[in-house]
């Protein structure tokens, strides 16, 4: 957290963001909104008179740590009478005024679609009334907000195009948490990135809980990319969330049109059986799946591909898990967010079906998931090893300050000795070795 503007008779609040990219962004939406309402956004929680919590509903350990986080600082308010806390994002949708009954010291929760209430929220628990705004919206959006670059690096900026998501996966609470879709207005969101790129930002990301279906009266999602990436070849432009029902040609040939798109497609799978796909209610086969990738490796030869990965879901036997290895061999990922099965109230999957494989059963394998995408990542490393890439510097190595790192358009991390790089500038980097997470080079 950074100051923003000094009120010095106003409060001031911290924001804590647990979870995905798209809460980063919303948490940045929340601080434009109280900043515009008076408040102060807090450099550090010990200056604070408001800790909101922005939280994520995907998994149980997600939850968790947010509620353990909320009861370490009940210690805080019993030394500080003035700190309350709030519960904002995907978890106060979910549990709405269970969590306060739960957790007697969150005074109030905010759900994803009423961020713009929260002003008038902030005002009634300062009389010490609990609150609850949990409404959800068909039309909501912020797309007249302009977000607050918390933490920002000046470099790269997520705009977020659309929200709420209507696939309903059978393991997945999402579509009760934030709605069904909607997407913004195409000028407001090529207008934002026009204005970042004018502020000397140089990459956006693109966020929505599936991109592919972005949908306006005027442009679909291929378009909206054709727009923001024409705004200047020195912008990068990257996406994230793909569906891989909806990835199409027309986007990926819009990708290999312009070379400031970025070569990195996240393509989630969750497994490599058409028997889980179904009873996950993915809406595509492994066959699907396979001609996507393929179409990919056509159209655009040099591009990643990272996955999202469920181990041990509702009746997975050892062949469904044996598939989902074998494709992780045939499609190599870059990179995977590889996760254990974990049951959320409210899914299809809770009402209906059995969480039936065992804890220990799941983590083995996980583990097995994990070993075989840590062995692969670093053997696609290893064929890097001796090429050159343009890389966007974007700071200091954490492991030594005469270092530098940033991406390439694979999104993949490389290190360098710093020199004269410069962040936010473009260098070449060549890549003399690797390890199974980032490429290690040298400035050209």
């Amino acid at each position: 957290m950074h100051p923003l503007f000094e009120y010095d008779h106003m409060e001031k609040v911290y924001i804590e963001t647990y979870g995905c990219q798209m809460n980063f962004a919303d948490s940045e939406v929340v601080a434009s909104i109280l900043q515009k309402a008076g408040y102060t956004m807090a450099e550090s929680l010990d200056d604070a008179d408001y800790c909101l919590i922005n939280t994520c509903a995907i998994r149980d350990n997600a939850e968790q740590r947010v509620r353990h986080r909320v009861r370490e600082l009940r210690a805080r308010q019993v030394r500080d009478g003035r700190l309350r806390i709030g519960v904002l994002g995907c978890m106060a949708e979910r549990l709405q005024n269970q969590l306060m009954a739960e957790e007697d010291n969150v005074s109030f929760v905010c759900g994803p679609d009423a961020y713009r209430r929260l002003p008038q929220v902030l005002a009634e628990v300062a009389d010490g009334r609990q609150a609850a705004e949990v409404e959800l919206s068909t039309t909501e959006t912020y797309a007249d907000i302009e977000p607050v670059r918390l933490g920002s690096n000046g470099i790269s900026a997520y705009i977020s195009i659309m929200r709420g998501c209507q696939n309903y996966c059978s393991y997945c609470v999402v579509p009760y948490t934030r709605g069904r879709e909607r997407s913004r207005d195409p000028q407001t969101i090529v207008a934002e990135a026009q204005h970042l790129f004018d502020r000397g930002y140089r990459e956006v990301t693109l966020l929505g809980q599936n991109v592919n279906s972005y949908r306006n009266t005027e442009a679909g999602f291929p378009e909206l990319m054709d727009r923001v990436a024409s705004i200047d070849p020195a912008l990068r432009v990257r996406f994230a969330t793909s569906h891989p029902k909806d990835l199409s040609d027309s986007l990926l040939e819009v990708m290999a049109a312009h070379p400031n798109i970025c070569r990195c497609i996240h393509l989630p799978v969750q497994s490599g059986s058409n028997r889980m796909l179904k009873a996950m209610n993915r809406h595509y086969t492994i066959e699907w799946y396979l001609d996507r990738v393929d179409s990919i490796r056509r159209h655009l030869p040099d591009c990643s591909i990272t996955t999202d990965v469920i181990a041990g879901f509702c009746g997975e036997t050892l062949e469904d898990h044996q598939a989902t290895l074998d494709l992780f061999r045939r499609v190599r990922y870059d990179y995977a967010f590889m996760f254990k099965y974990s049951q959320r109230d409210g899914t299809y999957a809770a009402r209906h079906m059995a969480d039936d494989i065992a804890d220990a059963e799941k983590t083995r394998r996980l583990n097995e998931i994990i070993n075989l995408q840590g062995q692969i990542a670093l053997e696609n490393n290893q064929l890097e090893v001796g090429r050159d890439y343009e890389v966007l510097v974007e700071g200091e190595s954490h492991r030594s300050k005469e270092q530098l790192f940033g991406r390439n358009s694979q999104n993949k991390v490389l290190v360098f000795d710093r020199r004269d790089a410069v962040p936010g500038t473009y260098r070449q980097v060549h890549v003399d070795s690797c390890t199974a997470a980032t490429l290690l080079g040298h400035l050209i």
